[in-house]
């Protein structure tokens, strides 16, 4: 596997772009089994009936996507990230996605709330696994166990496997938020299928960023993630460096006499 880490990158405009996403750019590898996966900086939300470019989000996204699945990776939990390229960019495993979303629920908030009338900000008696149709033209309706293999989208040994691992990503993602002060809501989060040869085995894909987690400030409750765009609170990007400086990823090394902000550590 050294070929993964041998220098070779080539210009974006030389590329061949695979899929391309609301936040996210796919491109061919450098090498057969590998993609470059590109962050945006476009906001959306309501399956993109809200749009907007916010300067720097995708690098953020980037950094902040890659410090978690290197611990993920340090911890045994199998991903789909290589390492990171450059600022916007990282070498990712090529997989077969599972078309549903994954949302784990540890405190009532967003559709959850709506759908069965929890107040907003209740702790849940124990964590909650919702599975999601990926169809945007559908809304990614819900789906459940039964429609999933059913419809042949994932076999009962893959559900098996998912929400064992998303169990395992739910554990981590909260002490580590926990020990910078942050209350992990609730995140999203995608599976593929990793073929070597005839072995295939289910690996976390994706990203995780604030664009897919709600992330709550553990004192004053403040909005730390994309719930700042859905409803217009202001200040996205500024909450999305907020997590990057907790989590040791910014730098507040430049002075404001120097006429510059925060950087991001190599």
């Amino acid at each position: 596997m050294d070929f993964l880490f041998r220098p070779r990158y080539v210009p974006m405009n030389r590329r061949r772009r695979i899929y391309e996403g609301k936040a996210k750019i796919l491109y061919e590898g450098p090498e057969p089994g590998t993609l470059i996966q590109h962050f945006k900086d476009d906001a959306t939300a309501f399956n993109a009936k809200k749009h907007a470019v916010i300067d720097g989000k995708g690098v953020l996204n980037n950094r902040i996507s890659e410090f978690v699945f290197n611990q993920l990776n340090a911890l045994g939990v199998p991903t789909h990230f290589i390492k990171r390229l450059n600022m916007r960019e990282q070498l990712i495993r090529e997989v077969e996605i599972i078309p549903l979303e994954v949302v784990v629920r540890n405190v009532a908030a967003g559709s959850l709330s709506t759908r069965l009338g929890i107040p907003e900000g209740t702790q849940l008696p124990r964590s909650i696994i919702e599975f999601y149709y990926k169809n945007d033209e559908l809304n990614d309706p819900m789906v459940s166990e039964e429609h999933i293999t059913a419809f042949g989208w994932a076999s009962p040994q893959d559900i098996d496997d998912i929400m064992a691992l998303a169990i395992r990503v739910n554990d981590f993602l909260s002490g580590l938020f926990l020990g910078v002060g942050i209350r992990l809501v609730d995140f999203k989060i995608e599976f593929g299928r990793l073929w070597e040869g005839d072995m295939m085995r289910i690996v976390l894909a994706d990203e995780i960023s604030p664009d897919s987690c709600r992330l709550w400030d553990q004192s004053t409750g403040d909005k730390l993630d994309k719930d700042r765009f859905r409803r217009d609170l202001g200040g996205m990007l500024e909450a999305y460096q907020e997590v990057a400086r907790r989590l040791g990823i910014l730098n507040d090394n430049v002075t404001p006499a120097a006429g510059s902000g925060p950087t991001l550590v190599e």
